[in-house]
């Protein structure tokens, strides 16, 4: 059985409806409303509940936000058995939803639990992709040891997939972080990020872009573009897949709802190899390009991050 694992991040995203102005003149504040989330947490909750054999790579608070984020994993079928318990709190976002449904984010994660993860040893045999990205790879020390897992799990020949999620918030020397992205693609397979990611990650003396990318050695960037839906380049062409029409609540979750649909329909397809990514065609990329953003749709169409289910979708 091939196995998925999802390194990363879970936390709380504290969510604030935007007010409106008569509430901001009275000085009041729209209500907050926690939900479980972090970018590898809503990619394992989305592979779980679409019906891959995944786990998450974490170290999750003791705290009572640790236990319903541990309660959540199991519910959704994710594994915890790779999730270190810790006494550190969890991490907090405080995100603001606009009338649009887009998000703003800011971060409370000093002396929180999942920065403090360390090397979990070897992987099982039976592990064929795992995951990257977010805030984990950006917040030291669990930075390096995700960043020296993720070169392990590329030489014993794993599918290794990196989501940068970039949160500007967060990252206090732009372009030390540019380089360091650089330096991962000789050990990554398959990049996913938004267009507002890409533009981040091409600005300053240490920017690259997807061309170079590519030329370092990695077999696909999928990029998102909201309601312009996903672009696929690699060494096939380059394809798009429209997002389908909906009407969008807000997009907490939706790029990892794109990054858990690709990597659920190249594991049912059996594409789970470094060989077999980098042997994809156009239309098969296509067609893994307009699943995922069917699953996204589903996300964005409620509140929270909430993947749909297997059943809730046409078959993959």
């Amino acid at each position: 059985m091939r196995e998925i694992v999802v390194c990363g991040e879970a936390l709380v995203d504290v969510v604030q409806q935007g007010g409106s102005g008569h509430e901001a003149a009275r000085g009041s504040l729209a209500p907050l409303q926690p939900a479980l989330g972090g970018g590898p947490f809503n990619v394992a909750i989305t592979l779980g509940r679409l019906g891959s054999a995944v786990s998450l790579l974490s170290a999750v608070s003791t705290d009572t936000y640790g236990d319903a984020i541990v309660d959540a994993l199991r519910a959704a079928g994710v594994g915890t058995a790779l999730v270190q318990r810790r006494d550190e709190p969890t991490s907090l976002a405080l995100a603001t939803i606009a009338d649009d449904g887009s998000a703003r984010y800011s971060f409370y994660v000093e002396g929180t639990a999942d920065r403090a993860v360390t090397d979990p040893g070897a992987l099982p045999p039976t592990v064929a992709a795992v995951t990257f990205g977010t805030l984990s790879l950006v917040l030291q020390p669990g930075a390096t040891v995700y960043e020296n897992l993720m070169r392990r799990c590329r030489a014993e020949g794993r599918v290794v997939v990196l989501d940068p999620n970039i949160r500007p918030a967060v990252i206090d020397d732009p372009d030390d972080y540019r380089r360091r992205f650089r330096g991962w693609m000789s050990s990554v397979d398959l990049i996913k990020l938004s267009d507002e990611d890409a533009a981040w990650l091409g600005e300053g003396p240490a920017g690259s872009t997807a061309a170079d990318w590519l030329d370092d050695g990695v077999a696909a960037v999928v990029t998102t573009a909201g309601a312009s839906g996903i672009t696929v380049r690699s060494a096939a062409g380059e394809v798009t897949a429209p997002a389908p029409s909906v009407d969008v609540v807000d997009t907490i979750g939706a790029g990892d709802s794109v990054l858990g649909g690709l990597v659920h329909h190249l594991d049912r397809h059996g594409r789970l190899s470094p060989d077999a990514v980098r042997s994809l065609t156009a239309e098969q990329w296509r067609e893994a390009a307009e699943f995922a953003a069917h699953v996204a749709a589903v996300t964005v169409s409620r509140p929270g991050a909430d993947p749909p289910w297997a059943g809730e979708l046409r078959s993959d």
